[in-house]
């Protein structure tokens, strides 16, 4: 008898047929990370129907690569959290119907996260799901950057992701 699973609370009711987010993790240290399956389950939350049939990758770094990326990229001569660098936009003509449209890929430095929870006083795993949610929400154009107004939309949106997981308010 087969069975039959059913959608967690993160996944939206309608996903068939391989629709569902796709998380690679691609590992660049040896440092902890959450488990490929969590960090799929915070970016689909964070995503919602926009990571439907999208597939991204969550790379894990040593503190060396996220500074040599932030300063190639953001002009910053240090190693930082997260970095977001979206896909460009594509067309599904062409593309099999169970192949997954790039929306991107996440760099995530497991040091400085490590040393921001211990700093802030904050839960490890709690601090990747808020970085994974922060991070895949700039894939999809959020920008907190752009101005106050957008600021409080991106948090807010994060704020009520993380509170599906149990995790409290990360900018308290």
């Amino acid at each position: 008898m087969k069975r039959i699973r059913r959608p967690t609370s993160y996944e939206p009711k309608n996903m068939k047929n391989g629709r569902a987010l796709k998380l690679d993790l691609a590992r660049g240290t040896r440092a902890w990370a959450p488990a490929r399956s969590r960090m799929t389950s915070w970016a689909a939350a964070a995503l919602g129907k926009q990571g439907e049939g999208r597939e991204i990758t969550v790379r894990v770094v040593a503190a060396s690569e996220s500074r040599t990326l932030n300063k190639l990229w953001r002009g910053k001569d240090r190693p930082t959290n997260v970095l977001s660098f979206p896909a460009p936009e594509q067309t599904k003509r062409g593309k099999p119907r169970d192949m997954a449209l790039p929306l991107g890929d996440l760099v995530i430095c497991a040091q400085v996260v490590r040393q921001e929870a211990i700093r802030d006083g904050k839960p490890l795993q709690e601090h990747w799901a808020h970085l994974v949610v922060h991070g895949a929400l700039h894939l999809v154009g959020y920008d907190h950057e752009a101005g106050r107004r957008e600021q409080q939309r991106m948090e807010r949106r994060e704020i009520s992701v993380l509170k599906r997981f149990g995790i409290g308010n990360p900018y308290l």
